[in-house]
């Protein structure tokens, strides 16, 4: 059975940030609940796993899991606190002997080519753009609205059928970018802030106020809500929709159907 683990569940700046004494970052900085390492998942099928993007804190989260090696990983897209990751990863690959696999619309791939130009040593770069399977998850890819920020894409998998769609990055997305979405068992989305008074034109990713409607079209069965910024303190209580749950580092949900 598959298992869904939060590495990483932060925005762009993670938190605490350094130059913050917010409520939030003070008790990341204490009992630690709000800590958020850079957003990124991985699929535990018990003796391997995939992973989905890889921060700048890869390494941190590796070592949290006693994880030595990674082996696959899908991208989203090529911001740095997506992809920061990736010299490290290279780097671990040559020591231990074996070429990593990325994949990655074909648009994003020349974008970390040209960021990381050594990569391809020690990484083999896929195009994903026609949809692959690997551990029986049929993947599927798409670009979403990434807002002041351009683009990112979202990935749907699907395995026994067991649906859920991963978008961390997106915002304001019309019903082209959502059509995948729709009736998924899990959506997990990024919702950088509860309520972003900032001019919408200047945004990058949804609020939480934002999500619950792009919730009631898509009608998922369960949704998580990842990159959060320090806007946002696990230890208040939000109005969320009661399929809402606030993702938390190191959090595992089952990638099936009860009884199967």
């Amino acid at each position: 059975m598959d298992t869904l683990i939060f590495t990483g569940t932060g925005d762009a700046m993670g938190v605490p940030r350094v130059y913050c004494d917010c409520e939030t970052c003070t008790e990341a900085r204490t009992s630690g609940r709000n800590i958020r390492l850079r957003s990124s998942v991985l699929i535990d099928n018990g003796s391997s796993f995939l992973a989905i993007d890889c921060g700048p804190d890869w390494r941190r989260q590796m070592e949290l899991l006693g994880h030595r090696g990674m082996r696959r990983l899908l991208v989203t897209h090529a911001h740095f606190d997506h992809i920061g990751g990736l010299p490290e990863w290279a780097d671990s690959c040559r020591w231990m002997g074996y070429r990593g696999e990325l994949y990655a619309p074909a648009e994003v791939i020349p974008v970390i080519q040209r960021q990381y130009p050594w990569l391809s040593g020690h990484i083999d770069m896929v195009a994903c753009d026609d949809g692959l399977v690997l551990d029986g998850w049929q993947i599927d890819t798409w670009r979403v609205n990434h807002g002041k920020n351009g683009y990112s894409y979202a990935y749907r998998l699907e395995k026994n059928g067991y649906v859920w769609v991963y978008c961390p990055d997106s915002i304001s997305l019309g019903p082209e970018e959502t059509k995948r979405m729709h009736g998924a068992d899990l959506l997990v989305l990024g919702t950088s802030f509860y309520y972003e008074a900032a001019e919408l034109s200047t945004r990058s990713v949804y609020d939480m106020t934002e999500a619950a409607e792009l919730l009631n079209i898509v009608q998922p069965r369960r949704a998580v809500y990842t990159h959060m910024s320090h806007d946002v303190n696990l230890e208040k209580d939000y109005i969320l929709p009661e399929k809402v749950t606030l993702a938390v580092t190191g959090m595992k949900l089952p990638l099936y159907h009860e009884g199967t």
